[in-house]
């Protein structure tokens, strides 16, 4: 498990954008870190809400990448264009859709983008919930007793926007009710997020 640190960072945050590398995007960043690689210059990034395509697409544009991000909402005409303007200047296009399936109307640029290089970012497993989960905490200035990592992990939602919305919620009944996030706050937090334990575990 790794991270990449970005040249950003968060707004009013002192602690640098990190991207946590793990079984679910590692293919994914090592794809962007080979543009020269791509067939046709172009890439199509997809993956769950907050499972960081876009920080993805912003380390990839600093290794000079030509990016557009939440393409399945820009013209298809303007899309088919720039298709054929980095064909002519070589210039890797890596393009980020939020949407999945990404329903292109336009038959000529999903003739193209079909035969570009598809990415997916995957479901987190425990560790990178794990990294996840401390990653976020650190980014929100939340201090999270021993053993948080272990006992969320393993109950959390196994998503990317549940990991966020855990980690939020737990900071704000921490700050809610002036007590340090312990077990008792985790706990609270779970059945905030996803229901009362018993339910979770039918």
């Amino acid at each position: 498990m790794s991270q990449i640190a970005l040249p950003l960072s968060l707004r009013d945050r002192s602690d640098p954008d990190r991207i946590v590398i793990g079984t679910a995007n590692h293919a994914v960043q090592e794809a962007l870190a080979h543009p020269d690689e791509w067939p046709f210059h172009t890439a199509v990034l997809t993956g769950p809400a907050r499972s960081g395509k876009s920080l993805l697409g912003r380390w990839a544009a600093g290794q000079g990448v030509i990016v557009i991000d939440g393409a399945d909402s820009v013209d298809e005409t303007e899309l088919f264009h720039r298709w054929n303007a980095v064909q002519e200047s070589g210039t890797p296009l890596l393009l980020i859709a939020d949407k999945q399936p990404w329903n292109i109307a336009l038959p000529d640029l999903g003739s193209r983008l079909g035969a570009a290089l598809q990415l997916e970012i995957g479901v987190p497993d425990d560790e990178m919930m794990g990294q996840l989960l401390e990653v976020i905490a650190v980014q929100h200035g939340l201090a999270l007793a021993d053993g948080a990592v272990e006992y969320l992990t393993t109950r959390a939602e196994r998503s990317y926007a549940g990991i966020e919305r855990l980690v939020l919620t737990i900071d704000r009944l921490s700050l809610e009710r002036k007590a340090p996030a312990t077990m008792s706050i985790w706990r609270a937090a779970l059945e905030a997020t996803q229901g009362p334990e018993q339910a979770r575990l039918l």
